[in-house]
């Protein structure tokens, strides 16, 4: 590992350059007209796997956007770790509260990351991250102190749904063949307390239209007589929610899962400033589900939130309009137990039941994923927890995430293995928000951490 640790403290300065060239690419899947720059990050990362050494690289094509695999086989009889990670990036709309261009990365000191942190989108989702692997596989290797086999499967749609990776999972079982997946798309709970992610909620987007008069219409003349789409749809939104923050769709929790006390109690012991959590966010109270805390509700409790709404005239000056529709994209986080496809059908039949007949409702979904919690007690999590513990100098806390990584529970499905999820970012790295930024104390940690977990789980499976 010595030689492993010198090489990469040697390569610091190309890693971070090499990162900050793939920044530049603005990778956003959700928008059909960067489809070209998708795929050009996609065989960025495959470059970048062959420079580092892989045996075998493919960039391979899907009904949607390209999925990166490459493989190198140390030996047969050696576990095989199966790295995943995303090379697509959120949209960075709004562009006007972006401090620097989302695609021309630069390196700004911050609170939270004194030492720097790189400012562009995807920095922190998830190509800081995904690169770590790359660079941590290319220091155990060109050191000659690769202790198993590696695989990684880097896709361009975790930002839509993974709509294509399960069919590829399925159709290439043996190819992704594996003991293990390590993700790092997570976060941990601050640069002097690491924690490793032990359970993510899982989602159901979906989106609404609520439509009234066939065109729009002059306020004036039709005010006060015809319905008004967004009115009612602001009236349906709000209608989702009781006074004390608990989601109104008959049979929701049903299925949620009832948290033991002494898990409620461990994870409330973990270090949290509620005070300096509002300062960062620039509130004066925090809102949600009465009876739970802020650590609970944002890991071990469902939510339903707005994510966009939009109808009528909302151009500069007046136009003084009576919209013909109104648009929300909503999304619930739901913990274990609950189903995606059964909580939209619920949601479906409790919105449309909350429409007045003046307008007509039409709820369509887009993509969800299941909840996933992974045991503490694992041989895989004993070797990220020991990993941690020695390039942090402390144990890691297990901590349960609010955020969905969908495929999770397609792999354990699919390929029958568990995972670990080893992240390096922070919660305030403004992940999906404009200035989105990484710390380069984390992204070199990260690289360090990385090949620490492949030796050690590499001699917790041969004993």
């Amino acid at each position: 590992m010595n030689n492993t640790q010198a090489f990469i403290r040697e390569h610091r300065q190309r890693f971070l350059e090499e990162l900050l060239e793939l920044l530049r690419i603005p990778s956003i899947s959700a928008d059909p007209k960067y489809k070209g720059d998708v795929r050009k990050a996609a065989e960025k990362v495959a470059d970048h796997l062959k420079n580092a050494g892989v045996q075998e690289v493919e960039v391979c094509p899907t009904n949607g956007h390209p999925i990166v695999f490459g493989s190198h086989v140390v030996d047969p009889s050696l576990p095989t770790v199966l790295v995943y990670g995303h090379y697509d990036v959120q949209p960075p709309d709004p562009m006007e509260l972006w401090e620097s261009p989302p695609f021309e990365p630069v390196i700004k000191k911050t609170k939270k990351h004194p030492d720097g942190a790189i400012f562009a989108r995807g920095s922190c989702d998830d190509k800081g991250q995904l690169f770590m692997h790359v660079k941590a596989f290319e220091a155990l290797h060109k050191s000659g102190e690769l202790p198993c086999n590696v695989k990684f499967m880097i896709e361009g749609e975790e930002e839509v749904g993974s709509e294509h990776l399960g069919k590829f999972c399925k159709a290439n079982k043996k190819r992704l063949a594996c003991d293990m997946i390590l993700i790092s798309d997570t976060s941990i709970i601050d640069n002097k307390v690491p924690s490793i992610t032990t359970g993510l909620r899982g989602l159901t987007y979906l989106e609404v239209e609520v439509t009234g008069p066939n065109r729009d219409l002059h306020s004036g003349v039709y005010g006060g007589a015809v319905a008004n789409p967004v009115n009612i749809l602001a009236q349906m939104i709000a209608a989702l929610h009781d006074k004390k923050g608990r989601i109104t769709i008959p049979g929701f929790y049903d299925d949620v899962e009832v948290v033991r006390k002494s898990e409620r109690k461990a994870m409330n012991d973990a270090p949290f400033d509620e005070k300096s959590y509002m300062k960062d966010l620039s509130v004066d109270q925090l809102w949600g589900e009465k009876g739970y805390t802020t650590l609970e509700r944002t890991s071990i409790r469902p939510a339903l939130d707005v994510n966009g709404i939009w109808g009528g005239y909302i151009g500069e000056g007046a136009k003084t309009v009576l919209p013909s529709k109104a648009c929300a994209k909503i999304s619930m986080r739901l913990v274990p137990n609950q189903d995606s496809q059964k909580v939209f059908k619920m949601f479906k039949k409790h919105f449309e039941s909350l429409a007045p007949k003046s307008v007509k409702v039409k709820v369509t979904p887009h993509h969800g994923g299941a909840p996933a919690v992974t045991p503490t007690d694992s041989l895989e999590y004993r070797a990220a927890e020991w990993a941690m513990e020695q390039t942090f100098g402390k144990k890691p806390l297990p901590q349960r995430s609010g955020g969905s990584i969908p495929i999770v529970a397609l792999f354990e499905e699919v390929l029958k293995v568990k995972t670990v999820l080893m992240g390096f970012g922070l919660n305030s790295d403004a992940i999906h928000s404009p200035n989105e930024h990484f710390g380069l104390f984390n992204f070199y940690k990260g690289i360090e951490t990385i090949p620490y977990f492949l030796h050690r789980y590499s001699q917790l499976k041969a004993k």
